[in-house]
């Protein structure tokens, strides 16, 4: 049986990896989930860490084909994608911490990405 605090401390670190996508644009954003990956020992806490470093990267890739769309069309893809964009990576984001609060003991899943970690 888990205590209150195992289970506080799921929930946080759990939201912290997935929430460390707010601030992406900062490469050392990525350092978060890895840090916490590599301290924990709880198997849903590293899974969930796991997911947000493969979140990062695919948001990366992903605004990086829009940026260099955007340079060859003029700015047009940036225009038309990067909101489209910017909406799935906060929504998204905001998905997988709401899941971390309500379920700690599953491990979110973004849907579409590419699986790399």
């Amino acid at each position: 049986m888990q205590t209150e605090s195992s289970l506080d401390k799921k929930k946080l670190l759990s939201a912290l990896a997935h929430g460390s996508a707010f601030i992406s644009v900062l490469v050392l954003s990525i350092g978060i989930p890895i840090a916490i990956m590599t301290v924990s020992e709880d198997t849903v806490i590293r899974d969930n860490a796991k997911e947000a470093i493969n979140f990062h990267l695919n948001i990366w890739l992903v605004g990086g084909i829009i940026g260099v769309m955007s340079f060859f069309s003029f700015g047009l893809a940036g225009f038309v994608l990067g909101p489209i964009w910017l909406v799935a990576h906060w929504g998204l984001s905001i998905w997988a911490i709401a899941q971390c609060l309500q379920t700690p003991d599953q491990v979110f899943r973004y849907p579409f990405i590419f699986r790399i970690v």
